[in-house]
């Protein structure tokens, strides 16, 4: 079960590891020192208040040496401000712009002057997820402790100040379907604009905002914004279901599709079908779904991990292969087509590498092979599942080595609970961890990318390296 947000709530431990580990103020000052070899660039933003979600939005200016770009996050407070949704603009330094110097001089106590706060949305409740929708990424769904969804209009909703006894922004739109709290599990469909959720209904939901997105852009340029807080004077219609509600119409679900036996943690959809998608909770069940079938599970993995399962994602590049990250430390590939009803799942390959929970798991945008894991070790893990043939080759070499594991991000001083790979620079990954049992309340938020020799093709790197060492000797005769 995921516990443990800001002011008290929180995502359960995981088991613990084996054998002596080094402090994290250990890990950190031998992870900081190795910052100008590690990475090509590195943003460490101090937040004031933890952020459970990031996300990145649509890219706003492209320049020589850096691009600007959209930043979703928020702000978990104690109830001495409001919670906010936030909306920033980032500086994005293109590879091989930044020097080690200024790589190796980040402050981490400090606010970085690559992100700004563009708009803030006063948030009813705090925001334990963050989607951004494929077609549109201007439109956002988040999840609170609530059974609903809320859509919003980030380019529409007016700038608000977060003060005490601020009244909370209106939502564009309301999903409705849930019986109890949906926190966590939230996916965005990257074929159609259909919502999925999760929660503690042992539910998943699924609803399709199509008219009502056709209705936002027909009413951008209109004095009454949906945004604005103001009824909508053209009324969406969703599947002909919807009434009206301050902020936006409410919207009833397609379908509701029970076949777990505990919360729903994470929900995916299968990235080339929007009636297909899978989900996985503290049952340990691991399910594909079709829509088109019916309302029961299509597959049922009952025993995927020996934990909760937290959290879930689809390959993007190939359908068949669904990553599943658990409260076992562990993070299970699974290959669909050997998937079977019942009994104890069998993964493709286990990856351990964490000693901690898994939170998240995602893969590369550019890279089939490639995916990122996040945990409540402080760890960020980047595995290639092709590279585990080959590791395994060396492991008298280095026998501790976790096979497909080529790079840990150790930068976060607490539990990494969200991160996204950027589609638009896709070795670009931004992060988020909660610091609040660490440095009394606040968050971070890092924006980092490894140097290129580190995930580019072997014989290019040593052919680059080649040519470099031929040049140092002609500069030395």
């Amino acid at each position: 079960m995921k516990e443990g947000k800001a002011g008290g709530k929180g995502r359960g431990r995981g088991g613990g590891s084996g054998g002596a580990q080094p402090s994290v103020d250990e890990r950190y000052t031998q992870w900081k020192s190795l910052v100008p070899i590690l990475y090509d660039w590195l943003a460490n933003h101090n937040l004031v208040w933890p952020s459970l979600s990031c996300r990145w939005g649509p890219q706003l200016e492209q320049a020589t040496y850096k691009n600007r770009q959209r930043l979703y996050l928020s702000e978990q407070t104690d109830g001495s401000v409001p919670n906010t949704l936030v909306i920033a603009n980032c500086e994005v330094v293109k590879p091989r712009v930044a020097a080690a110097e200024h790589i190796s001089q980040f402050n981490e106590e400090a606010r970085s002057p690559f992100v700004k706060k563009y708009k803030t949305i006063i948030h009813p409740g705090e925001v334990n997820r963050i989607r951004e929708l494929p077609q549109n990424s201007k439109i956002v769904a988040t999840h609170t402790d609530s059974p609903d969804v809320l859509i919003w209009d980030v380019e529409s909703q007016p700038n608000r100040h977060a003060a005490l006894g601020a009244s909370e922004s209106h939502p564009d739109l309301i999903l409705t379907g849930h019986q109890d709290n949906a926190e966590f599990a939230l996916a965005m469909c990257p074929t159609e604009p259909f919502v999925l959720s999760g929660g503690k209904d042992k539910s998943v939901v699924l609803w399709s905002i199509q008219d009502h997105i056709s209705s936002l852009a027909v009413d951008q340029g209109s004095a009454k914004s949906p945004g604005s807080g103001a009824a909508n004077t053209k009324p969406s219609k969703v599947g002909g279901d919807e009434e009206k509600h301050v902020g936006g119409p409410r919207v009833q679900a397609r379908g509701v599709f029970r076949g777990h036996e505990a919360t729903v943690e994470d929900v995916q959809f299968c990235p080339s079908s929007s009636q297909e998608f899978c989900s996985v909770g503290d049952d340990s069940c691991l399910i594909l779904w079709d829509a088109r079938t019916g309302s029961a599970p299509v597959i049922k993995v009952e025993k995927a991990h020996s934990a909760d399962l937290h959290c879930v994602d689809w390959n993007p590049h190939d359908t068949n292969f669904i990553l599943t990250g658990s409260a076992d430390n562990t993070v299970h590939m699974f290959d669909r087509r050997n998937l079977t009803s019942g009994g104890v799942g069998s993964p493709v390959h286990t990856f351990e590498g964490h000693s901690a929970a898994v939170l998240c798991v995602q893969w590369s945008p550019c890279k089939s092979s490639v995916f990122g894991s996040a945990a409540e070790d402080g760890i960020l893990n980047l595995w290639d599942f092709e590279r585990i043939g080959k590791q395994n080759q060396a492991r008298t070499k280095a026998p501790n080595a976790s096979p497909g594991l080529f790079f840990r991000h150790a930068g976060h001083r607490d539990k990494v609970v969200d991160f996204h790979w950027n589609a638009s620079d896709p070795w670009t990954i931004v992060s988020v961890s909660d610091d609040g049992e660490k440095t009394g309340g606040g968050g971070t938020l890092q924006i980092w990318r490894m140097i290129d020799l580190i995930y580019r093709p072997e014989q290019e790197v040593l052919d680059e390296l080649d040519k470099f060492k031929a040049h140092l000797h002609a500069c030395a005769s």
